[in-house]
């Protein structure tokens, strides 16, 4: 996040409470979640258990016991620590220069990047002129439609050049990750900082500036310290924790929908963009049913909204809907077992799959659908 005015984040910390509000009543208590003897790292909060529920959620007593693991070996674990840091840390022994990235780029990032990292068609871009130049847009405001905004590209948005060469090597290109060298991703690298027309050390990125490990690491980009809390230091993790656990950085940490500033207004929207093409839509009720939608099975909705998330990709094996073998066992128990599993729970699916507010008589007519096109 851009450097941002802590106080009008006081409504986004009101909506956060609002559901244990509804829950517990105005003065439920929010206790922040710990770990190892810490507050944690995001500022996130648990809920309290109360009449079985937390939150808005049904707590699932059952506890599920996994038997088809092992530990990772050495060299998995290896294979997946590739995370490269703000401070060298994982960046690997490398070389290569701006003009080997442009025959790179060329071959395998323009046709989704376009020419000069210019983006389009969906895709970000990667520069937008100078950098140093483009960095003091950061600050812009769009307050009339024809006001330019910020630019917001690799060279003049993001505080560390790590996350680049991190980002091209396991990430790109997008149909072949991990497919680059290391040398190939420094040349990368090297043309993406010349297009932005970063500086290493005081010096510009030619055809022939050849880029290595030693002269990543002096790298300063122009947003380094744009960023709030900082991240980048040696108890940046701390400094973290620290500034998202203070209550006073993310709003006064009560309920709040008027008279939270006394003496002070709500910002409102200056410029409003409305000229989309097709106009939008600001229609807020449902469609019609037609006849044949009025006669469909009552069970079909039901399944849509809260059995289908698990039944129609199979996950924490669920039986796949319309999946006739799988659901053969199921049916084989009789319909009584199979109401009481989805009512009750079973291994790793919670009781009435999650959704408290359904009747049995709902939950049985959508297990009833999902066995009636499972046979």
């Amino acid at each position: 996040m851009y450097r941002f005015d802590r106080k009008r984040l006081s409504v986004l910390a009101a909506a956060l409470l609002l559901g244990a509000s509804a829950l517990y009543g105005a003065d439920a208590t929010i206790s922040r979640t710990y770990a190892n003897g810490k507050k944690v790292i995001d500022g996130g909060v648990t809920y309290p258990v109360k009449n079985g529920m937390t939150g808005p959620y049904r707590v699932n007593t059952q506890k599920a016991t996994f038997a088809h693991y092992r530990a990772a070996t050495p060299n998995e674990i290896k294979a997946w620590d590739i995370d490269v840091m703000p401070d060298g840390t994982g960046l690997p022994e490398g070389k290569g220069t701006v003009e080997e990235g442009e025959e790179l780029y060329e071959a395998k990032c323009a046709s989704c990047h376009a020419d000069f990292g210019a983006g389009g068609d969906g895709y970000p871009a990667l520069a937008a002129g100078n950098a140093y130049e483009g960095h003091e847009t950061l600050t812009h405001q769009r307050t009339t439609p024809d006001k330019d905004g910020p630019i917001r590209v690799f060279g003049t948005y993001w505080p560390y050049a790590s996350t680049l060469w991190w980002y091209i090597k396991t990430g790109m290109p997008h149909n072949a990750p991990l497919s680059l060298s290391d040398d190939e991703v420094y040349a990368l690298s090297a043309y993406i900082l010349a297009l932005n027309e970063i500086k290493i050390d005081g010096e510009e990125l030619d055809d022939e500036y050849e880029l290595d490990r030693e002269k990543f690491m002096k790298i300063v980009m122009p947003n380094k310290d744009g960023f709030v809390p900082k991240i980048g230091e040696p108890n940046g993790v701390e400094n973290v924790r620290k500034f998202l656990n203070d209550p006073s950085n993310l709003g006064v940490g009560k309920r709040c929908m008027k008279g939270c500033e006394p003496g002070k207004k709500l910002v409102r929207i200056q410029t409003e963009i409305n000229d989309f093409i097709p106009p939008m839509s600001i229609k807020r009720d449902l469609p019609k049913p037609t006849k044949g939608e009025a006669k469909a099975d009552p069970g079909k909705p039901i399944y849509e909204k809260t059995c289908a998330i698990c039944h129609d990709s199979g996950a924490a094996g669920a039986p796949i809907f319309k999946d006739k073998e799988a659901w053969e066992p199921v049916i084989a128990q009789g319909m009584e077992t199979v109401y009481k599993n989805a009512l009750q729970g079973k291994g790793a699916m919670p009781p009435k799959g999650g959704n408290m507010n359904l009747s049995d008589d709902e939950l049985k007519a959508a297990v009833d659908y999902m066995v009636q096109h499972s046979k």
